[in-house]
């Protein structure tokens, strides 16, 4: 009698797993149009790859992005960095680093483009006058 149970605990067990194998496809089929769909990422995992992957590579934190557009080669940010923290903190040096990214959210470059006082107005003109 105890073999009867075993056989049936294994049947039953055998169930629930060819049901989930069946799901898995299922799942792994709208995986592989998820993927598609995330080749792209949208704005807000742009922004944080872009802060992310500046801050791993120069070492300082990015406080905000500035300038956020699409480009024909993927995005363009214009991100501020605390670069020299002083005291009191309206002396602090700050920098404006622009970035380029690829369609995937990929750093394929950057360049500090101003540096600045954290307290003072910015006094350039626009169009860089």
């Amino acid at each position: 009698m105890s073999n009867t149970n075993n056989t049936q605990e294994t049947q039953n067990s055998r169930n629930p797993q060819e049901s989930h194998t069946t799901d898995t496809s299922d799942t792994s089929s709208g995986r592989a149009d998820d993927a598609t769909a995330n080749d792209r990422p949208s704005p807000v995992e742009v922004l944080r790859q872009a802060r992310g992957q500046l801050a791993e590579l120069t070492g300082m934190d990015a406080e905000s992005v500035s300038s956020f557009e699409q480009t024909d080669e993927g995005w363009a940010l214009e991100i501020e960095v605390l670069e020299l923290q002083r005291v009191p903190d309206t002396m602090s040096l700050m920098a404006s680093y622009h970035v380029d990214l690829d369609p995937r959210g990929t750093l394929t470059g950057y360049r500090r483009v101003r540096r600045y006082e954290r307290g003072r107005a910015d006094t350039r003109r626009p169009g860089g006058q």
